[in-house]
C-alpha cells in the first residue's frame, strides 16, 4: 500500500480523526469520526478516496460522535468491537454532559470481535484487539512498502506519546497491562504510532520513553484521555 493520511482534529476533546487512502486502488477508510461531520466529509471528498468502512478504535463519544451523519452520507458500514456496545449506548447521555449536542447511537454493521483482517487495496489491514482503555478497543495496522515496509498503526486511545489511555471510563487496568505486554510491546520498533489525541510516535520511542510501557509507572496511575 502507498498510503495518504489526512488528519483532522475534531470535537472539544481535540481528537484525531483520520482519512486513510490507498493511492494505488483509491480505497479509503475513515477512522474515529468523532465530531464535525461536514469537515470529515469535505476531507473525504478532497482525498479522492472511495471509502469502504467507517472504523472506530473504541466507543467513546469523541471517537464515534459523527458516525451517524457520516455513515448516512457515505453509505458504508460502521465497524467497531461489540465489547464497546454499552459505551455506545451511553453516548447521548455523555454528549449532553459535555455539551456536544444531541447525538444518535449508531448501529454496528461489522463487529470487529469477529474480524482480524479487512480487505483494503491490494492487501489487508490488520485489526488488533487492544482492550484496556475500553473492553472493545482495537488498533488498525496498515503495511506501507512506500515507507520502508513499516507498519502504520492507528491506535486510538490505547497508546499515546509518553502515555496511555485512562481506565476509569469503562476500562480495566489489569486487562490493559496484558495488552501492553502481549500486543503493544510485541510490535516492531519501527511501527508508526498514530494516536487518538496528540502527536504521533513510534513503538521504539514508546518502548524506551513511555513510563507505562517501560515499567516506570504502574497502570494504576492516571493515564491520558
Amino acid at each position: 500500500m502507498d498510503l495518504a493520511i489526512t488528519e483532522l482534529v475534531v470535537s472539544p476533546f481535540q481528537q484525531n480523526c483520520r482519512v486513510v487512502v490507498d493511492r494505488a486502488s483509491g480505497d479509503a477508510v475513515v477512522v474515529d469520526p468523532g465530531d464535525d461531520p461536514k469537515r470529515i466529509l469535505a476531507a473525504v471528498k478532497q482525498s479522492g478516496g472511495n471509502v469502504r468502512y467507517l472504523l472506530a478504535t473504541h466507543g467513546h463519544l469523541d471517537h464515534v460522535g459523527a458516525v451517524v451523519p457520516v455513515r448516512a452520507a457515505l453509505k458504508v458500514p460502521f465497524a467497531i468491537h461489540r465489547g464497546d456496545r454499552p459505551i455506545l449506548d451511553l453516548m447521548p447521555d455523555h454528549a449532553q454532559m459535555f455539551g456536544m449536542g444531541p447525538l444518535k447511537v449508531p448501529d454496528i454493521d461489522l463487529d470487529l470481535a469477529e474480524v482480524d483482517e479487512l480487505p483494503f487495496g491490494a492487501g489487508l489491514l490488520r485489526v488488533l484487539k487492544t482492550p484496556g482503555h475500553t473492553p472493545g478497543g482495537c488498533t488498525f495496522l496498515f503495511h506501507d512498502p512506500s515507507h520502508g515496509g513499516t507498519d502504520i498503526g492507528l491506535f486510538g486511545d490505547s497508546l499515546f506519546h509518553l502515555s496511555v489511555g485512562r481506565t476509569d471510563l469503562g476500562g480495566d487496568a489489569r486487562v490493559y497491562a496484558c495488552t501492553i505486554r502481549d500486543v503493544l510491546l510485541a510490535l516492531p520498533d519501527e511501527t508508526v504510532v498514530h494516536s487518538g489525541h496528540g502527536p504521533s510516535s513510534t513503538i521504539a520511542v514508546e518502548r524506551a520513553m513511555n513510563p507505562f510501557l517501560n515499567g516506570d509507572v504502574s497502570l494504576d496511575a492516571p493515564g491520558g484521555w
